[in-house]
């Protein structure tokens, strides 16, 4: 059982811009390419869910135009400019807080659900905010196996894993569970959900790019990941290795579900 359900990640941290960066640079090609796919109307009404920095929001405001509207929330946004023309940001706890307004035609959620022991509870709500016809997209990180992709040590290549392993449990008692991008298909069917979608996405990531990920994390969770046996020496010499040109490792899987309400 998870034995603090803090999100894991603070959004005023000096990492945390950083951290947004990466993900942003790594994850909104593909996020962009399944809005496409959907297919976002002129005039279509929006709400981006856990909106980080806010650049999928962005997209949306842009796709929906002046005559659509996108609500984009986050239950910190530190990082988010304020609200402009079709763009409306709200401070919003997606577990215990009504939808800000709706019905919605698009609601998108990036990393998010995956992080609360509510996501069934908070996914429920997310679909009953949508109008007839409306789209969901869901999209989460997957505990599939990571791997260095480069040449490497062998006590190089156990170190990566073992920090990895530690980070990802880090998380598990923080709550999150990184086995839900693959429940998300049955989870949205057993809503009455149709056109139910899933595809996986993994990719390597650069030292200079989403590997970057691994070293700000580290930095972030540096607590409890001595707490949890590493020596801050391990550490170090794990920064140094993600850090080390050349360097690539196979990324998380991004799992994204689409589905529809039905009409």
């Amino acid at each position: 059982m998870p034995t603090d359900t803090r999100y894991a990640f603070d959004n005023r941290a000096d990492e945390a811009v950083d951290q947004l960066q990466v993900l942003e640079s790594s994850l909104d090609p593909i996020t962009a390419s399944h809005l496409d796919r959907l297919g976002v109307p002129t005039g279509a009404h929006c709400w981006e869910v856990g909106a980080g920095a806010g650049s999928i929001a962005r997209l949306l405001a842009r796709l929906v135009g002046p005559t659509g509207s996108v609500t984009a929330t986050d239950l910190d946004p530190a990082r988010l400019a304020g609200s402009t023309g079709n763009l409306l940001v709200r401070r919003h706890d997606v577990r215990h807080d009504q939808p800000p307004g709706g019905p919605f035609d698009l609601i998108h959620a990036r990393l998010v659900l995956l992080h609360l022991p509510e996501r069934r509870e908070v996914l429920a709500t997310l679909a009953g905010a949508l109008r007839p016809g409306g789209l969901l997209l869901i999209e989460e990180f997957d505990r599939s196996p990571l791997s260095v992709l480069t040449p490497a040590d062998p006590s190089e290549r156990e170190l990566f894993s073992r920090v990895i392993d530690a980070v990802l449990a880090v998380l598990g008692d923080r709550g999150a569970d990184l086995d839900w991008g693959r429940q998300v298909q049955g989870a949205m069917t057993d809503l009455g959900l149709t056109d139910v979608h899933t595809t996986v996405q993994a990719e390597s990531w650069s030292h200079d790019g989403g590997a970057r990920l691994h070293e700000i994390n580290s930095r972030q969770l540096q607590e409890p990941l001595l707490a949890a046996g590493l020596t801050l020496d391990e550490l170090t010499r794990f920064r140094a290795l993600v850090r080390r040109p050349g360097f690539e490792a196979l990324s998380y899987s991004l799992v994204s579900t689409s589905a529809r309400k039905p009409a």
